[in-house]
């Protein structure tokens, strides 16, 4: 098999493995919410922390343009990974909102951190981390030298000072997190509410 035919075999099959990640989170949290148990004192204090977490998500978004430049501006200058962190806390949120009787919830949320920090992270870092050396070379090497990989550092990193951008964050899909997770609360109160 020639090489280009071996690249978009293998490019095929990692959006495929892509989708099917993105299609069982998504079923997780499905059956999470749908056995839920939620009460409003810890609904409205997780959502707190979800919107927190979307929040960031937004911002980070309006900033990222994909492997055309090396983002260093908004989150970027104080975190390699905003995207991650506003999933790892919207992930929190919604395990501990969709609390159940027998603290199934309390389990997701173990074996969620689990799969973060020992495989998606650990393979996102090597993957994206390789392509972004690859396209950006000594920049890279310096912002990672620098720059906290997850959990943000104080000082601001001395990059580009680039605008957040509403049409940035359209083109980078977060509207389509945000409706999710709409629907996902409103589920959750009507169901807190006695639905």
């Amino acid at each position: 098999m020639p090489a280009s035919s071996r690249g978009m075999a293998v490019g095929e099959r990692s959006r495929i493995l892509g989708w099917a990640r993105i299609a069982s989170v998504y079923s997780f949290i499905a059956v999470l919410v749908v056995l839920s148990r939620p009460t409003p004192p810890p609904l409205a204090a997780c959502g707190a922390l979800v919107l927190l977490g979307e929040a960031l998500r937004v911002w980070a978004a309006g900033h990222l343009v994909k492997s055309a430049r090396l983002a260093t501006s908004g989150p970027y200058a104080y975190t390699q990974n905003p995207l991650y962190l506003g999933r790892l806390l919207i992930l929190t949120g919604l395990a501990v909102a969709a609390r159940s009787e027998a603290r199934w919830n309390l389990a997701a949320l173990a074996v969620g951190y689990a799969v973060f920090f020992l495989y998606y992270l650990p393979r996102k870092l090597r993957v994206e981390g390789a392509r972004l050396a690859r396209l950006h070379g000594p920049a890279f090497e310096a912002y990672h030298a620098r720059v906290p990989i997850l959990f943000p550092g104080l000082s601001r990193y001395p990059g580009e000072k680039l605008a957040w951008s509403f049409g940035r964050m359209v083109r980078n899909q977060e509207p389509m997190v945000i409706a999710g997770l709409l629907v996902v609360f409103a589920f959750l109160s009507w169901k807190t509410a006695g639905g």
